[in-house]
């Protein structure tokens, strides 16, 4: 990936009320361009609300933020172009139906379409083919996803991912917008204590070429990986009700059935070169 400016954030007694009482607050923070930010909790302290609320997805209720200069909740908008969400269960997932090459092709198209300016639709075709071509190429190498190291290439069926697999995926998908602040949903969850390890090293070089990087989590991560611990803590309304608070964390919704229906060719694992180039003709 090119070096990115990364964006500031910094929250101030920030918080959510919801229906049932709070979702989180009392969060106070400060993390320069490029930072590794880890929100660490237990399941129901409201760590999804909090990565949602500082990308603009939310709006907060007490308290106040900044992301790159833009207040929250004020300028939601402000800092949603300029923020991604890798992987967020119950929000972005991934779709079941498509293959790796597939759902990467969708996004470059939406990319294209959405997020560039309209000059760049004037120009010649296979100019944009290259430049789409060039930044997928980029958004899979900062992510590590190597296609050529799924089972079938770049034709493997999403739902057939691993979570490690399925996570890299994840983070291509957001790299390809190029954003200043990029955010992680449950990075721990479902990982062994090696994956887990090598996901956090992922991340972390992410925010070292420039990323600000916010990420979930259970535990925090190891400490020579120089993160911005922020904790939140369950609320008044998670005691005795885990399963209907308003703060409830999403639910994992990335395990599938991994029975395939018998119409992909087994022997149809094509290069990742050849992926590539059918991904970047959106």
């Amino acid at each position: 990936m090119p070096q990115a400016w990364g964006a500031a954030v910094s929250a101030e007694n920030f918080g959510l009320q919801g229906p049932r009482g709070p979702v989180f607050g009392g969060i106070t923070f400060a993390a320069e361009p490029g930072s590794l930010i880890a929100l660490a909790g237990p399941s129901g302290s409201g760590r999804t609300c909090l990565l949602l609320s500082l990308t603009g997805r939310m709006k907060a209720s007490e308290g106040r933020a900044k992301v790159a200069g833009h207040p929250l909740p004020k300028r939601l908008s402000a800092v949603r172009r300029i923020s991604a969400l890798g992987p967020v269960p119950g929000v972005n997932d991934l779709d079941p139906a498509l293959t790796v090459t597939e759902q990467l092709r969708e996004r470059v198209l939406l990319q294209r379409r959405f997020g560039s300016p309209v000059r760049t639709l004037l120009r010649p075709r296979a100019e944009r083919a290259a430049a789409s071509r060039a930044r997928l190429e980029a958004a899979l190498e900062a992510a590590g996803l190597d296609l050529d190291t799924l089972p079938r290439g770049g034709r493997t069926p999403v739902r057939e991912l691993e979570r490690p697999a399925a996570l890299r995926l994840s983070l291509a998908l957001a790299l390809l917008g190029e954003p200043r602040l990029l955010a992680v949903d449950d990075l721990d969850l479902k990982l062994s204590d090696e994956e887990s390890a090598a996901a956090w090293r992922r991340l972390r070089a992410l925010a070292d070429a420039g990323t600000t990087v916010l990420a979930v989590c259970s535990e925090p991560p190891p400490e020579d990986l120089g993160a911005v611990l922020v904790r939140t803590h369950a609320t008044r309304s998670d005691e005795g009700d885990g399963n209907t608070d308003s703060g409830q964390e999403h639910e994992d919704r990335s395990a599938r059935d991994g029975d395939g229906d018998g119409r992909d060719d087994a022997n149809g694992k094509g290069g990742a070169a050849d992926a590539l180039a059918e991904a970047s003709r959106a």
